[in-house]
């Protein structure tokens, strides 16, 4: 096994039955090896640099019904909100004096935020804030939208493929979800300029070892500069309600997979990894990730933004959250940088 990740180690490549043979047999120290290898690589192109994003979870409608997600359309139970212009620029505000430089938005699939209304807070955002990066996380938009919030000032988008393989994609989505037309929407992403992040879950029900082969073949294949995994977790509003949520063993084990594959790429160590571990994050970033994601939305919000069940920090002011990973940070030898932290080749 040592010898597969010498090999991804030197070559960023492995084959699929290599891949599938690695996440059948890791084992502790198979870990400890590819986490040794995997922080080196996150060292030399990172230092001991920990990128922060400011999220700004800015609506919980969505006209989807994705079967896992808790603010599925479907779910009567969900406590819906949308924030106000003032109330995300409030978001900004703060979250810039705390020393963020990039704001993330992220939302349901939100009609009632028309391309325009988008615009028109991209534009908001980045004429009080000049030196900030924005990143969009809102779904599938056409690729005239996606043209217009890159020429508005958007710097980013986020669009999770969640699944590469097309059987699982139609388990864990309705039939007019397709995963050809996620992946088309990334590479249109790419084409117009985004520095663009995809991922997947780990753990979600049916898959299998070979489907999260196929996502790092995938994920190679389309080289993201920005990659978010996950451990699946159950919401209790969902038909997976009863499921079992994703291992944080293989979700680490996958971060370090890809931080030899992608040495440069963007990865964050997320509050999912955080909700299933009190040392989450710690894990990820000693794993190769190298980026955390403090919540900056409004707290009487936040518990509302529910994807899955007991997602930590819904009651944490900003620089509470914000602090509290720096001191976590520097406890395992890192830094959190006032840095928009963009992807560089």
């Amino acid at each position: 096994m040592k010898e597969l990740i010498d090999k991804l180690y030197e070559t960023q490549v492995l084959e699929r039955k290599e891949l599938v043979h690695l996440l059948n047999n890791f084992s502790a120290d198979i870990s400890d090896y590819l986490f040794e290898k995997s922080r080196l690589v996150a060292k030399n192109n990172f230092g001991n640099s920990i990128y922060t994003r400011g999220l700004i979870e800015f609506t919980n409608f969505c006209k989807n019904d994705c079967y896992y997600c808790g603010i599925s359309k479907s779910n009567k139970n969900a406590d819906r909100y949308r924030l106000s212009m003032e109330e995300i620029l409030s978001c900004c505000e703060t979250g810039y004096e705390l020393g963020f430089r990039t704001f993330v938005l992220q939302g349901g699939d939100d009609g009632y935020y028309s391309v325009d209304k988008v615009v028109e807070i991209i534009k908001k955002i980045k004429s009080a804030y000049p030196d900030c990066a924005i990143t969009l996380s809102i779904g599938e938009h056409s690729y005239e939208s996606y043209k217009k919030f890159y020429e508005a000032g958007a710097d980013r988008y986020l669009l999770r493929h969640e699944t590469a393989t097309d059987v699982h994609y139609k388990k864990l989505h309705p039939a007019e979800l397709s995963l050809a037309n996620r992946k088309q929407c990334l590479y249109n992403l790419k084409e117009i300029g985004f520095q663009v992040g995809t991922g997947f879950m780990i753990g979600s029900p049916f898959q299998t070892v070979e489907n999260l082969a196929d996502d790092l073949l995938f994920i190679k294949e389309f080289k993201p500069h920005m990659i978010g995994i996950g451990p699946f977790i159950p919401h209790k509003d969902t038909r997976f309600f009863n499921e079992k949520q994703g291992s944080l063993e293989l979700t680490l084990l996958l971060i370090g997979i890809l931080r030899l594959m992608h040495p440069k790429v963007l990865i964050p160590a997320t509050t999912a990894l955080g909700t299933i571990d009190p040392k989450g994050r710690e894990k990820g970033i000693l794993a190769g990730a190298n980026v955390v994601m403090p919540n900056l939305s409004p707290v009487n919000v936040r518990n509302k933004y529910s994807l899955y069940d007991n997602k930590i920090c819904t009651g944490e002011e900003a620089a509470e959250c914000r602090f509290c990973l720096q001191n976590r940070m520097q406890k395992i030898g890192y830094e959190l940088v006032i840095d928009r932290g963009d992807y560089k080749e």
